[in-house]
């Protein structure tokens, strides 16, 4: 098995005012090298996969991959951009992690694999919400990208929708303190990154 990881930042931030969100500032770092720096040793090779901007994610010396499909179609565009690498570039899977998500696990991918599944998608388990989906957290068969592309082209927009297509299982990790998988969407979820960050180097 060879992985490739696939940065997904490709929406348009329409919470954020339309910023460029991965590229704001957290914690003295862009949000995105967050992401980068917990998935690039978990790969054997990374990309990013954008929309706008693209020569401003250059500075992380890293792939930078546009959607395949014109219309800022979600990410399963992002999930097809990534295949669709993969594919050139003899990768067996993709991983996918979200740029805006700054705390995923550093076991995303070991614990994702799973050879009797097409696609393993990450959860959160916690006494709250058992069963809390993060499927733009996967491990994805690179063979499923010509029915991905199908799919996209057939209106399905849904990463789940794809998703229960296929064989696939769900991975659980705990939710202690917080959620691995908290994602940053308005500028209130960006202070309480901060001070999540704050709290562990402390």
């Amino acid at each position: 098995m060879k992985v490739l990881g696939v940065i997904l930042a490709g929406g348009l931030s329409t919470r954020m005012g339309g910023q460029d969100k991965a590229l704001l500032d957290l914690s003295g770092s862009p949000l995105i090298k967050h992401a980068i720096d917990r998935l690039e040793n978990q790969v054997d090779g990374l990309v990013i996969n954008v929309n706008r901007g693209l020569n401003k994610y250059e500075q992380f010396n890293f792939p930078v991959i546009p959607d395949p499909l014109d219309g800022y179609l979600g990410p399963l565009a992002g999930i097809l951009s990534g295949m669709d690498y993969a594919l050139g570039h003899n990768f067996t899977h993709i991983v996918t992690a979200a740029a805006d998500t700054p705390f995923f696990p550093l076991d995303l991918k070991d614990k994702l694999f799973d050879q009797n599944c097409d696609i393993t998608i990450a959860k959160t388990i916690s006494e709250i919400d058992q069963k809390n989906l993060h499927p733009t957290f996967g491990l994805w068969d690179v063979n499923l990208r010509s029915n991905l592309k199908t799919a996209l082209l057939g209106d399905v927009r849904k990463v789940m929708a794809f998703v229960k297509r296929n064989k696939w299982k769900s991975v659980g990790w705990e939710n202690k303190i917080y959620d691995p998988f908290f994602n940053i969407n308005t500028p209130s979820d960006m202070l309480s990154a901060e001070l999540i960050i704050n709290r562990e180097i402390k």
